[in-house]
């Protein structure tokens, strides 16, 4: 039964128990029949204004309600761009803002839902792809090995070699995923200590000296002389240091140059970064170089990359020691990756 029904048959009901009312009292005597007729006709006339007024006031609190139910019927229909004009009176006012709310909250909620499993087949697609190639690889020389088609010493070695240079890639793989997935997980104990950075930057360039050498590259190191120590894993950083160094390096053309910056960011952070000469990226990608097995250069080879966890895990690195990474980067203007540290304080002062 709708509302306007209920109320008004409540209205019906307390009019008719008024006019018996007033005919038990004519018949007592308490009325005389001049009374009782006045007294029904008033009373006959309040019932009519009555109906009227509910009427119309009802109107606006049925049309409420069947905005909100059809708006109702199209979130369970899974169409969340909806809103519930807001009228009628304040409680169904405040109902259509809450319901507005809740609608909003749905749709964040399934989107964010859509994008997870996206991500998920991706990253299972992606996991697929970089553990198959190197698996067929191997396959294949020792399916040649065992066929005994191989005769010469050196061939016999070389296969042997990249035997060993694929087994080594998959090793490094499953432990980056095993890292990832434990540092995303929490699993590993944050435990830093105050560190100064200067040390971590020259041991980290120390690593790729050769590396260095081989393309030519000139290294800048921008640094005040006084920088506060931040608080941090030493071989953690290195880790982070070392990713975005070898990238730099990757992409930096022959006689390029990189430059390496530490500065105090402000009272509580110090921000590292490491910028290069490359090519650049377009801001799609700047977006999505942080996710786990993203890559620029979809169809670069083995030989050009990594399998693209190196700057996931660091994004992780530095979101246990509570800083932020990112990079500004433009087509053909060279990359300039950073991140942040917390500053050690002594909390014993």
């Amino acid at each position: 039964m709708k509302l306007r029904t209920n109320l008004l048959l409540a209205n019906l009901t307390g009019i008719c128990v008024l006019l018996i009312c007033l005919f038990v009292s004519y018949s007592r005597m308490l009325l005389s029949i001049e009374q009782l007729y006045w007294l029904s006709s008033v009373t006959a006339v309040i019932g009519l204004l009555s109906f009227i007024l509910q009427h119309l006031l009802t109107r606006p609190l049925e049309k409420s309600i069947a905005r909100i139910t059809q708006q109702t019927k199209k979130v369970a229909d899974g169409d969340f761009d909806t809103e519930v004009p807001s009228i009628g009176p304040l409680e169904f006012k405040v109902l259509a803002q809450q319901f507005n709310e809740m609608s909003l909250k749905l749709k964040a909620s399934f989107d964010h839902l859509y994008n997870s499993e996206s991500a998920r087949r991706e990253l299972i697609s992606n996991i697929s792809h970089d553990l198959r190639t190197p698996l067929a690889s191997i396959q294949a020389f020792v399916e040649a090995l065992e066929d005994e088609i191989i005769k010469d010493e050196a061939t016999f070695r070389r296969y042997l070699r990249t035997i060993r240079l694929e087994t080594r890639r998959l090793g490094e793989l499953i432990h980056d995923l095993f890292e990832l997935s434990s540092m995303e997980a929490h699993g590993e104990m944050f435990a830093p200590l105050p560190y100064h950075l200067d040390e971590v930057l020259i041991s980290t360039l120390e690593s790729f000296s050769l590396h260095l050498e081989e393309k030519q590259l000139k290294v800048k190191i921008e640094m005040p002389d006084r920088l506060p120590a931040a608080n941090m894993m030493p071989a953690q950083i290195k880790r982070v240091l070392s990713n975005l160094l070898q990238n730099a390096i990757q992409y930096s053309p022959a006689g390029g140059k990189i430059v390496l910056s530490a500065a105090r960011l402000n009272e509580s952070f110090l921000n590292i970064s490491v910028a290069d000469e490359g090519e650049g990226m377009e801001a799609e990608e700047t977006s999505r170089i942080f996710e786990r097995f993203y890559r620029v250069d979809k169809s670069r080879s083995k030989s050009s990359g990594g399998a693209g966890l190196g700057l996931a895990i660091s994004k992780s690195i530095v979101q246990l020691h509570g800083g932020e990474i990112g990079v500004r980067s433009s087509k053909g203007a060279g990359s300039c990756f950073w991140f942040t540290l917390p500053i050690y304080r002594n909390t014993n002062i």
